[in-house]
């Protein structure tokens, strides 16, 4: 897995569109398929011909899952509470990244969590709770497992066994 790092990554992934949502969070991805038209709209902007020649691509490699991590002031005040959340984006984008197809993905913090229900921006209880809303978030765009995919379609296959 790769992090996103700069603006026109984070802008092109964004603009990928929103693929799942859960109360609290966004994932906005950017197919690979869709890339060309994406990188030369953005080296079209960059200055004159000598600049475009040398632009370099926005994703280097496409053969593996890019993440980032958008967590805005106006949803978490705190810093404590921005790190704490952008790295258990990463943690769980880390962990789920082998069943996320190739592509770039944004986690974007879209509410901010009750400061009453969780009182301490680095709370296990925090923790806990937006570790959960990324899987749920994550698990809706994840390939499924082979093994459990042909289990499943050979449990409910007609003439099979119940």
């Amino acid at each position: 897995m790769q992090r996103l790092k700069t603006r026109p990554q984070f802008q092109a992934a964004m603009a990928g569109g929103i693929v799942s949502r859960t109360p609290h969070f966004a994932l906005h991805r950017l197919g690979f398929d869709r890339l060309p038209a994406v990188e030369a709209a953005h080296n079209a902007g960059t200055g004159d011909s000598s600049t475009r020649a040398a632009a370099r691509p926005l994703f280097p490699t496409t053969d593996v899952v890019w993440l980032g991590a958008m967590v805005p002031k106006r949803w978490a005040r705190r810093a404590v509470t921005r790190n704490t959340i952008k790295r258990q984006i990463y943690t769980v984008g880390g962990a789920a990244h082998a069943q996320l197809p190739q592509a770039a993905y944004v986690v974007r913090l879209r509410t901010a969590f009750d400061r009453k229900q969780f009182v301490s921006a680095t709370s296990d209880v925090l923790k806990q709770a937006v570790r959960a809303e990324l899987q749920q978030l994550l698990a809706r765009v994840a390939r499924p497992a082979t093994g459990a995919a042909v289990a499943v379609a050979s449990a409910t296959a007609p003439g099979g066994a119940p």
